[in-house]
């Protein structure tokens, strides 16, 4: 079996100073008024 505590010394010598700084974006595109128009007239049809 293995040990019941976990080596923790690799994780107490991380420096997060190191890392990359990255930018995210969020994209929730929204339908156009063609999309729209197509699904209402498919819901009506039903």
């Amino acid at each position: 079996m293995s040990d019941p505590k976990p080596d923790m010394s690799e994780v107490e010598k991380f420096d997060h100073k190191k890392l990359k700084k990255t930018s995210t974006a969020e994209k929730n595109t929204l339908p156009s008024k063609e999309t729209i128009e197509q699904e209402k007239k498919a819901c009506q049809k039903s």
